[in-house]
């Protein structure tokens, strides 16, 4: 639930900041790029945090949220945390940013089956109870949206794209 709240949260933040003539954040498409990006700093920066670390989702808890059929699961969650990182950047460079959404749209729906699996056996996540299914798949179908969402081409004027920085 946290990531909606940062993800909510920087989106209104970003498009703030279009409202008072930062030119980079005056479309929504624009912002949401950036607001998942954020979102994506954060969640990626579990995937490399030491098991100790209580304060914060750590790498050990998602070595536990991945289904037993996925070898190599220490792994996986340093590749899909690298995964995440590429992204994030890549949502934030105007150029990159539709390769990037649709690699994580694809990253979004691989994650899926985590997701299921640790509600579904009530992994614990960050010392706390398990998230309950009925929360994590739309969480994932929003964050999917948004990915989608911030592909959608900057208006034009007079043939020339704007604010696509």
């Amino acid at each position: 639930m946290e990531t909606i709240i940062v993800l909510m949260v920087a989106l209104l933040g970003f498009r703030a900041l279009g409202a008072f003539g930062v030119r980079r954040f005056a479309s929504w498409p624009v912002s949401a790029a950036h607001a998942l990006a954020v979102m994506l700093f954060m969640t990626a920066s579990a995937h490399f945090v030491p098991d100790g670390v209580t304060v914060m989702p750590n790498h050990g808890d998602l070595v536990r949220m991945v289904p037993p059929f996925v070898p190599f699961a220490d792994a996986v969650v340093y590749l899909t945390g690298v995964l995440e990182l590429m992204g994030a950047v890549g949502l934030i460079i105007a150029g990159t940013r539709r390769p990037a959404g649709i690699g994580l749209v694809a990253l979004f729906v691989l994650l899926l089956p985590a997701n299921i699996y640790a509600a579904v056996a009530d992994v614990p996540f960050n010392g706390g109870e398990a998230s309950p299914l009925w929360l994590r798949v739309p969480e994932q179908v929003v964050y999917i949206a948004v990915a989608l969402w911030a592909m959608t081409p900057a208006p034009t004027v007079a043939g020339v794209t704007a604010l696509r920085r």
